[in-house]
Parts: C-alpha cells; structure tokens; sequence
C-alpha cells in the first residue's frame, strides 16, 4: 500500500541498521519466516541473515519457535511507551469507549505521524463491524475520517506537502484523490466541525470523524465513529452521531487543556 510522502533527510543510510529493520519487518509480514525462506526473501546470504538473527535474538527483539522466527514481546514494552507518553493518549482512551457504548459501533482515536493516520487507540460497540485494523496500523490521510479531519487543521504548507509530493493513493473508488476536491472538503470539515469519509477506507463503511485541538489551537489527533452504510444514514448519521463526537471532542479538549 502506498501511504503520503513523508520526511526524508539527505543522510545516508547504514546498511546494516536498513537490514536490520528489513529482516523484522519482513518476520512481521510473512507472520514468521526461517532463515532459509528470510535469506530468499532479501536476496541476502544464510550465513549474513544469520549474523543479524542471532543479533536481534541476543538484543531480545525476536524468539524462535522451531525452525521459524517471530518478534518478541519486546515490541510490545516499547510500543505501549510510545502510545502512553503524551497525556492525550490515556484521556482519549476513556472517550473513544465511551463513543462506542454510545454508539453501540466501532470508536477510535488517531494521530498524525509521518504522512499518515496512525490508530492510537480503539473500542468496539455491540454492533460494531470487524474490519482490518489494529493499534499502530497506519492509513493514507485522505482515507480516512480522523485523517480528514486532522488535516482540516494542519497547517496550510504542510497540508500541501503532504498532497503534493507523492500520487494519493485510492483504497477504493471513493477515496478522495483529487487534490482541488480535498481541499474543498478541509474547507467544509473546518465549517461544520467534523469530517465525513463515505466508503474511502472500505466499501460499505462510514465514518464521521472530529479534530482534536490543544490550548493553543493545534491538532494533536483525532475521533472518529465508522459503521455500515445501513446503519450510517438518516438522521442518526446527519444529527444525533455529528452531536455526539463533537460533545465527545468538546470535553476531550477541556480535559487536555486542564
């Protein structure tokens, strides 16, 4: 999947860090790999694939089960420290369950990093449709409602950088690509207060989603509710939902701000 540009420096690589990081997220993709299958995989020799395998195991970043390696819980310890170290994330936790039960769909709290919506935290209704999603997954901006509505308030150079530099990409026949249309669409988001995506991420899907701003009036993520077309319409979708997050948003604001 292509996601939108993002920040690269002149710096030059270092071979082996770049093997490195290729080799777990190779084990992550495949959901586990040999040494022979990750060799064939990166076009790398056994004996050099293995050299970085007995590195990361040492380092206590993969396990071994058999034949075939995985990524070790140690990810896990790192990346709750990374979602936990700003104070938004444990306030927003509490109101995307709370848009769930209410909504009895599928809530979510998403931030901006590198060029895409990245899920930071989500809860599931009663109702809520199962799609492929998890915290950390990362999503093109123009895809996604909470993506929509964090560029709706992202400074004007840098919603053109992210625009600008690559093709978007169309995760189907209704995601918004036209760079003139999204625009029209930031310009409605800032009016209205929140963002709509109709079938952008998946078809059949919904999805209202609700800026989320500091004391200072800068974006540091954003809500969002999604369910089935069936059941996102009328005047649930139009009014009753809209109120809802924006209540939701509201007092997330007030929370961070005091």
């Amino acid at each position: 999947m292509l996601h939108m540009a993002t920040t690269h420096t002149n710096s030059r690589p270092v071979k082996t860090a770049e093997t490195a990081f290729e080799i777990i997220e190779t084990i992550r993709s495949e959901n586990g790999v040999s040494l022979t299958e990750l060799a064939e995989e990166l076009d790398l020799a056994n004996s050099t694939v293995h050299r970085h395998l007995q590195t990361l195991m040492e380092r206590g970043y993969l396990i071994q089960e058999g034949h075939t390696y995985f990524p070790s819980l140690r990810f896990l310890d790192i990346g709750e420290y990374v979602r936990s170290r700003k104070n938004a994330y444990s306030l927003a936790k509490t109101k995307v369950d709370e848009l769930a039960e209410a909504t009895d769909e599928r809530a979510q709290f998403m931030i901006l990093e590198r060029g895409s919506a990245v899920y930071m935290y989500k809860s599931a209704g009663v109702n809520a449709v199962e799609v492929n999603t998890h915290i950390g997954k990362r999503v093109p901006m123009n895809a996604s409602a909470a993506g929509l509505a964090i560029l709706a308030h992202t400074p004007q150079e840098e919603v053109d950088r992210l625009l600008g530099q690559n093709e978007l990409p169309s995760l189907t026949e209704h995601t918004l690509t036209d760079t003139e249309k999204i625009s029209e669409e930031l310009a409605a988001i800032r009016d209205r207060g929140y963002s709509i995506n109709d079938q952008g991420f998946i078809c059949g899907l919904r999805a209202l989603g609700a800026p989320v701003l500091d004391s200072d009036g800068e974006v540091i993520g954003a809500l969002s509710v999604s369910g089935p077309i069936n059941r996102m319409r009328g005047e649930w979708f139009e009014e009753e939902l809209p109120n809802l997050l924006l209540g939701a948003t509201n007092e997330l604001e007030l929370k961070i701000a005091y």
